[in-house]
Parts: structure tokens; sequence; C-alpha cells
């Protein structure tokens, strides 16, 4: 545990690589389009992949072998992310939803409605209470998973922000789940302040779409990378 990365590619496989050793130790075969995330689950045990051939998939890094394909999505998957420490997965898609799934049973319990547009990213914050989810409208929606048993899946969205008219392409709680980190077609991160719904800073260094963006362990820092060739580090 923690001696390996998991990759995803463009060629439609999923390799597990010995960074100490620098070798690939197994290559997973199992998607017929590209796959554009991986997920490792907290165990170490297991990976979650997101295709452009509408699934996601459960890969047993032990066995290596695909143990469930999450069939639901019509249109490219985007992203996965597990919720922390439990058996749910994520998955935001192109057909402007965010679906969760039960690993252990491969069974769909509940879809986000509401985007208007292709949902690039999704991010579930420390507690696991909260997802944060983007789209290519540079739309940013937060949804409270503690009320998806009661009922309207509309009614999920407790605030919503507008980093547009540039597509979000990755969106980032920090520990305190208080600021979002949001990742700009625009060439830059935006920072929005969860707690007073306000835009708290715009974040400009990039010299192209910036594609990912993450706090650090603290949250004392955020790093982001872009088309630029170029990740940056931001106190």
């Amino acid at each position: 545990k923690g001696l390996h990365i998991v990759t995803s590619s463009g060629d439609s496989t999923v390799k597990v690589w010995d960074f100490v050793n620098t070798t690939c130790t197994h290559t997973f075969k199992d998607h017929i389009q590209p796959v554009w995330s991986v997920a490792v689950h907290d165990t170490g045990d297991f990976a979650a992949t997101a295709s452009m051939d509408h699934n996601s998939k459960l890969l047993d890094l032990n066995a290596g072998k695909s143990r469930h394909t999450f069939r639901g999505h019509v249109d490219s998957v985007n992203h996965a992310a597990f919720q922390p420490y439990s058996n749910i997965l994520c998955t935001s898609s192109a057909d402007k939803t965010i679906s969760l799934w039960d690993i252990k049973t491969g069974l769909c319990v509940q879809t986000f409605y509401g985007h208007l547009n292709s949902v690039n990213h999704s991010e579930f914050n420390l507690k696991g209470d909260t997802i944060a989810s983007c789209d290519a409208d540079g739309v940013v929606k937060v949804w409270d998973v503690r009320m998806v048993k009661k009922g309207n899946p509309f009614s999920l969205c407790r605030n919503q922000y507008d980093s547009g008219p540039y597509s979000a392409n990755a969106v980032t709680f920090d520990k305190s789940s208080t600021f979002l980190a949001v990742a700009s077609d625009e060439g830059v991160v935006k920072l929005f302040n969860d707690t007073t719904n306000k835009l708290e800073h715009t974040l400009k260094g990039h010299e192209d779409a910036v594609q990912d963006v993450a706090f650090d362990f603290n949250s004392k820092m955020i790093v982001s990378c872009g088309s630029d060739s170029t990740f940056r580090i931001w106190q």
C-alpha cells in the first residue's frame, strides 16, 4: 500500500505502476474507449474508472481483474471519485448528471440532476457529506449527500456558483470544507467561500486552460496544472 500509482489513458487502458522499481505491474484493458479518470479506494484494494464508452468499472488491483461495470450514463463518464472511507462511488458524466453507486452491489443509489451541460468533475469533501461538481458552462454546484434518501434529487443542490462563461474543468474542497477551488478554461483558478457564498480570489498566472487543482493536506497551498505545460503552487 502506498507503493503504486494507477494511471488512465486515451489508449483505453489503466496501468498500475510500482514507482519504487519504476515498472508497470499490470495493465487493465477492460474499456473500449479513452479512460479519462481513475480513483483509488482508501483501502488501496480497488480502483474506479471513468470512460468515454459511457461506463465506469471497479477494478480489483490485487486480483488484476474488473469486478463490476457501472452502466446507466448515456454519454461519456468524465470523472470518478470515492466517498471517503465508504463503499460509495460518484461518477460525473457528459449526460449532465452525477450518479452515486454502491460498489458492493454495482447498483446506482442516486442520480443528481440540475446541470445544463457536461459535468466535467465532482469531488466529495473530507467528511463525505457534500459533493461539489462543475460543468462545461462554468457552473459549480454543491450537493448535500445527507438529503439523498429524502426524495427530490433536484432539491439536493444547496449552493451554486458561476465561474463561467468558460468551462470549469475541476473542483475541490479544502480540508475544512469552507473553500472551493475551481480550475477554469479561462486560465485561472477561482476560490469560492462556501460559507459566505462569495468569490474570494482569482489566481492568475497560467497562460492556457487550467485542467486540475488540488489543496495540500493542510490546505495551506493550492497546486494547479494547465494546458500551458506548467503546474503552479499558490499560497
